[in-house]
């Protein structure tokens, strides 16, 4: 009889904190993303941009401090460098996921006829201004079509209030070629019920805009997990 074939061994167990890195991969591989918590996904997302760190306090750190993966990735820079371990390039991966996750919801939008793709929309407007923590007035320009061809920041303010300047509105619609507008800002106290002075706004924008034959389809209002149509509620 021959020699008996030799037995390969078995890989070494990986320990450690590539050993932990090694699980969660193959968790999210096999079970997918859903089953990772919260804190995994942040941990995962900071592999590459921390490569020498045990990401998992900073993790943990994020989630404690802003409350959910999703406001984590949505803080403003100046807090999300408060965090210890962070760092810039732990908070430049975070916010390229954020601007990468926006531009799959707004691919979903732009170029479509959004008054057919209304929950898409609001989704988009959703992800876009429902953290964010001051007022901010977005236009989006529509065309003959009622296609989105462009979504701008009209202005940002203070915590309850921004300014909006219906001839500078109108002049921007001019320079897209567009037909139609929707206004759109958010209330970061997370109650989208309009003010006196947003009803106020809004007409005063819909005349300016008609008398260059400009039509103001709408103006949203986000608040946090709620909004608001001007139109539906027949204030328009």
């Amino acid at each position: 009889m021959g020699p008996e074939p030799a037995i390969e061994p078995h890989p070494p167990e990986v320990h450690g904190a590539e050993g932990h890195r090694a699980r969660l991969r193959t968790r999210l591989l096999k079970a997918g993303p859903e089953s990772l918590a919260d804190h995994e996904v942040l941990e995962m997302m900071l592999f590459l941009a921390l490569p020498r760190r045990d990401t998992k306090p900073i993790a943990r750190a994020l989630v404690t401090r802003f409350g959910s993966y999703a406001q984590a990735i949505a803080a403003p820079v100046a807090e999300l460098l408060t965090v210890e371990g962070l760092g810039e390039s732990g908070a430049a991966a975070l916010k390229i996921v954020q601007a990468a996750a926006l531009r799959l919801v707004k691919a979903e939008v732009i170029y479509r006829p959004v008054l057919n793709h209304w929950d898409r929309l609001i989704e988009y407007l959703t992800a876009v201004l429902a953290r964010e923590r001051i007022e901010q007035t977005r236009v989006l320009f529509l065309d003959h079509r009622n296609r989105l061809i462009a979504d701008e920041v009209q202005s940002s303010g203070t915590v309850n209030h921004t300014p909006v300047y219906p001839r500078e509105l109108v002049k921007r619609a001019l320079e897209h070629h567009a037909t139609a507008i929707i206004l759109v800002h958010n209330h970061p106290s997370g109650d989208p019920t309009p003010s006196q002075e947003d009803i106020a706004m809004t007409r005063e924008i819909k005349q300016a805009a008609s008398t260059l034959s400009i039509v103001l389809h709408d103006h949203v209002i986000i608040g946090n997990g709620k909004w608001v149509s001007l139109k539906r509620l027949g204030l328009l």
